[in-house]
């Protein structure tokens, strides 16, 4: 059995577009998405054929919400409508909220390292912008227990982050206005960010300009709690693909192609209690906050036989500005309660120690849910062969990521490392 899978690349749409104003669905995505990952990896279509036959080519999809968002579940087969080099192939749709993208990148990592497959295609794909704004809450609400948090709820998740908020500053040891800057410090060093990033939805965005205040002004009153319009992530339409192959198959593949490639060196997947409540209520039992995540992460590093000193760049899931801050001590870049310490003094900044979310993150790049994980992890590997563009950690060897579903309930950690020669 093969202990790790190799990543050999992929693509990624531009998460600005808006997929349902052009006329276009989730098939057109893939028909976009899918040919330009191939083509970055050098694998062709007689390839996939070739594997196809032999049975070991597989496709993995996630995919959030499509019944809802689209009307169109059954996802796994939407490769044969864009190719039928894909008829044939065994395929299916993850679901996991938030983060679906990454169960199905651990699914695919599995059937390699079973070697089960030779090669993988994870593709993450959502197209939210098709209803309004409520509608589309009222859809990631299910996200949530719906019958007992989310119905009839105008824009759940904000009030859950923006109590989560409160948690954290309830516990805090030092003065409210230093968690709230080190909150606001989180948007505008992700918005720069993302200004890098030339596939990021908000790489055009003025935090203080016009166009957002309005937006601040619109929804702001609706958001509650202490969440604001900047503190939040975008609603997004878009795809992500990335291939994985067992080792034996990528080194043979590199070899012929003289493409990058990049080890998943670790993972780590754990669900917590899925009610919001019940989470805060153990962190006020004295069992930490998001032990789940914590331990997922630590899972992660034991499986790379790393730790938190030898990481060099950080891709999280900072759905809201929160949520990176109380991520931060579960990476072991600072104990728990100190996490505005390792904002103020600059490590996660893009040219600290230990860089966060050099893409901008879901926060600026964009988060069209079912393909957050996939992107995440795509934006890693293009960091450790050294392809980030003006978003480039230098000398970047070894990154970890965190996709979370929900509030915290689904946790899925990777390790992904530089391949070396």
């Amino acid at each position: 059995m093969n202990d790790r899978s190799m990543i050999l690349g992929g693509a990624q749409t531009d998460f600005a577009r808006n997929w349902s104003r052009e006329g276009k669905g989730l098939v057109e995505v893939l028909a976009e998405v899918v040919p330009a990952a191939l083509d970055a990896t050098g694998v062709d279509r007689d390839e996939l054929a070739r594997l196809r036959d032999a049975g070991r080519l597989g496709v993995f999809v996630g995919n959030f919400n499509g019944q809802q968002y689209c009307h169109q579940g059954h996802a796994g087969a939407l490769l044969s409508e864009v190719d039928d080099v894909f008829v044939g192939v065994p395929g299916a749709r993850y679901e996991a909220a938030c983060a679906s993208g990454s169960v199905a990148l651990e699914a695919a990592s599995t059937k390699l390292r079973c070697d089960d497959l030779d090669l993988a295609i994870v593709v993450g794909v959502e197209i939210m912008r098709t209803v309004s704004p409520r509608e589309i809450g009222d859809y990631l609400a299910t996200c949530s227990y719906y019958e007992h948090e989310g119905k009839g709820v105008d824009f759940l998740f904000p009030r859950m982050f923006g109590e989560l908020a409160d948690h954290v500053i309830e516990r805090a040891d030092v003065p409210e206005s230093r968690v709230i800057d080190a909150l606001d410090t989180i948007a505008r060093l992700n918005h720069a960010s993302a200004k890098r990033n030339p596939l990021a939805q908000a790489r055009h965005f003025d935090l203080e300009g016009e166009s957002f205040a309005r937006r601040e002004a619109e929804f702001g009153p609706h958001l509650g709690g202490r969440t604001r319009f900047r503190d939040c992530s975008q609603i997004t339409d878009g795809g992500a693909v990335l291939l994985l192959a067992r080792e034996d198959y990528a080194r043979g593949h590199g070899a012929r192609t003289a493409r990058p490639q990049a080890r998943l060196e670790g993972w780590g997947h754990r669900e917590a209690p899925l009610r919001f409540e019940t989470k805060l209520e153990a962190s006020r039992r004295g069992e930490g906050l998001l032990p789940w995540t914590r331990r997922t992460i630590a899972d992660a590093y034991a499986r790379a036989g790393v730790g938190p000193g030898q990481i060099d760049v950080i891709e999280l899931h900072d759905c809201f500005t929160i949520s990176e801050y109380v991520q931060l001590s579960a990476f072991g870049l600072c104990e728990p309660g100190q996490e505005y310490q390792v904002i103020e003094d600059g490590t996660i900044a893009a040219d600290g120690a230990c860089p966060v979310n050099p893409s901008g993150g879901l926060l600026a790049a964009g988060h069209p849910v079912g393909a957050s994980g996939v992107r995440m992890a795509l934006d890693l590997y293009r960091q450790v062969t050294d392809q980030a563009g003006d978003a480039q950690v230098p000398d970047a060897r070894r990154g970890a990521m965190l996709n979370i579903g929900g509030s915290f309930t689904t946790n899925v950690a990777f390790v992904i490392g530089r391949a070396e020669a």
